[in-house]
């Protein structure tokens, strides 16, 4: 293939599509025809890509002719139908849902970490991991291929906006109701204040953190607990390895954190760790606690890399460290990485 390939992106009026859309304007622009797709509520929409302006079309099999890479970033039931029929019609998928992500016939890519496995594809769909596992998974994955990975214990802290715009849209409203209020010291207040507007959250989020992120899986955990633990197993090679996550919903609308224990084969040093993370790409080290110097959602928001800080050896453990990391979920988390497995793809195809 020597022209330009042709990219469909399904689900582009969404919170992930439309920043994906904007990732497109800003990287080298390898694409010939771009194409956005949507369900039929939403086609009809202009949307900008690259500087014009683009009707979206409607999702339907002919949708699909003559497109070379399909980016698709819409529920799991709705990938789950219609990926396989781009893939039918000759498209390489690049799939955010959790649709395929457990496939054993389904790379599931990080490029900054497994990018050969971009290269093999049975079913012609590669996924991406969950918004969460890719906040940390690339910091993480920097320091497994230094000091082996044999165990990994995270807390997560997570933005509303993965559960898309009703989340943003939640915590908004949310927050206009408690404005200016004396609420949040006695039991109860903030529930009553919210009423029924807990949208996609099963507990109030403003001036509340909740202890719960998915649904409810085997023996108390949530599945998006369970997807961090299969996910980065996966993504790593590490079919064993030992990896424990609690979920935590925080009212914050974009960018999860995590704190990390990751324990490995031999000793560890902070300055070798420190030097790792320091020259690991798509990884920054913002690490000076004495100068207030740490990531915070607040100042990570919009950015593409994974940002880490509290960089220590485990007190207990000197084969552990401990890591505090931010990630923009809509960003690294989603649509950056999905747009930099296409382009993996797309280099694979014009080379051929």
């Amino acid at each position: 293939m020597t022209d330009r390939p042709t990219l469909a992106v399904v689900g582009a009026t969404g919170a992930v599509g439309t920043v994906l859309l904007q990732i497109l304007s800003q990287h080298a622009d390898i694409w010939g025809e771009i194409r956005l797709v949507s369900s039929p509520r939403t086609a009809g929409r202009k949307l900008t890509v690259r500087g014009e302006q683009s009707e979206v079309l409607a999702l339907t099999e002919d949708v699909f002719d003559d497109v070379d890479i399909a980016v698709f970033d819409v529920p799991d039931e709705v990938a789950a139908h219609w990926a396989p029929l781009a893939a039918g019609k000759g498209a390489v998928v690049v799939d955010n849902s959790g649709a395929f992500r457990a496939d054993p016939e389904v790379p599931l890519v990080v490029p900054e970490i497994n990018p050969h496995a971009a290269r093999v594809r049975p079913r012609g769909i590669l996924a991406g991991p969950d918004c969460t596992t890719l906040s940390m998974i690339v910091a993480v994955g920097a320091l497994h291929a230094e000091f082996g990975l044999r165990e990994l214990l995270v807390s997560t802290y997570q933005a509303v906006s993965d559960a898309g715009r009703s989340g943003i849209d939640t915590l908004r409203a949310q927050l206009e109701l408690v404005a200016g209020s004396e609420l949040g010291t006695t039991p109860g207040d903030v529930r009553r204040a919210v009423g029924e507007h807990t949208g996609p959250f099963p507990e109030p989020v403003a001036l509340n953190v909740v202890p719960w992120a998915g649904t409810l899986s085997e023996d108390g955990w949530t599945s998006q607990e369970m997807r961090i633990r299969e996910e980065s197993r996966k993504v790593l090679s590490l079919p064993t390895l030992p990896v424990t996550a609690t979920c935590v919903r925080v009212p914050v609308l974009t960018t999860h954190s995590l704190t990390v224990h990751a324990r490995f084969e031999n000793t560890v040093t902070v300055d070798r760790a420190r030097e790792i993370l320091a020259t690991a790409p798509g990884v920054v080290l913002f690490d000076n606690p004495e100068a207030g110097e740490f990531p915070t959602p607040a100042d990570v928001v919009g950015t593409d890399p994974t940002w880490v800080g509290r960089v220590r050896r485990s007190l207990d453990d000197p084969t552990a460290l401990e890591l505090f990391v931010c990630g923009d979920n809509l960003r690294k988390g989603a649509a950056l990485n999905a747009a930099q497995i296409a382009e993996l793809v797309a280099e694979d195809l014009i080379g051929r």
